[in-house]
């Protein structure tokens, strides 16, 4: 349990540097396979058919699916895929606990199958709150936008947030 934590000028040099774009692509069988994993049964999601009639080019990527990151051996994070962020700062926070906060989906646009977005990420905030019983944790607010490959034309972005403690 953390008693003394605070966030270092270091830490907060990390604010707002983005990270190198990553592709993630959006699979016919990516799509379907998420869109069955989670139990939705909109036909949609599985029958191209269906979903040109709906006013889709392709199959839609079910709510909160953000595609497949391309993975590319020694570069790619072995358990995540991403990059393994050389190119950007890290928070160095020694805490040795991290809980998953939430994630807020924004959609501009619902990416289809046969896709490849970029992505890019960034933290916007830190923040120190307490917990009576974890004591200090550092709240981790992130954001990262997925934009056409080719147009540049953002599709939707994500904010996240990581608790340490």
């Amino acid at each position: 349990m953390a008693e003394q934590f605070e966030i270092t000028d270091a830490m907060r040099a990390a604010i707002g540097v983005e990270s190198d774009g990553w592709p993630v692509e959006f699979t016919s069988t990516g799509i379907r396979s998420f869109a069955r994993g989670v139990g939705i049964d909109d036909i949609v999601y599985y029958d191209v058919a269906a979903a040109q009639a709906a006013g889709y080019a392709n199959l839609p990527a079910p709510p909160t699916y953000a595609g497949v990151p391309i993975f590319l051996p020694g570069v790619s994070d072995p358990v995540y895929g991403l990059p393994s962020r050389s190119g950007t700062p890290r928070l160095g926070h020694g805490l040795p606990n991290i809980l998953d906060g939430g994630t807020e989906y924004l959609y501009d646009k619902v990416p289809t199958a046969g896709q490849t977005l970029i992505t890019r990420s960034r933290i916007i905030d830190l923040e120190v709150k307490e917990s009576k019983s974890l004591g200090k944790m550092l709240v981790v607010t992130s954001e990262a936008t997925y934009v056409d490959a080719d147009s540049g034309e953002t599709y939707f972005r994500t904010r996240s947030q990581m608790i340490a403690y």
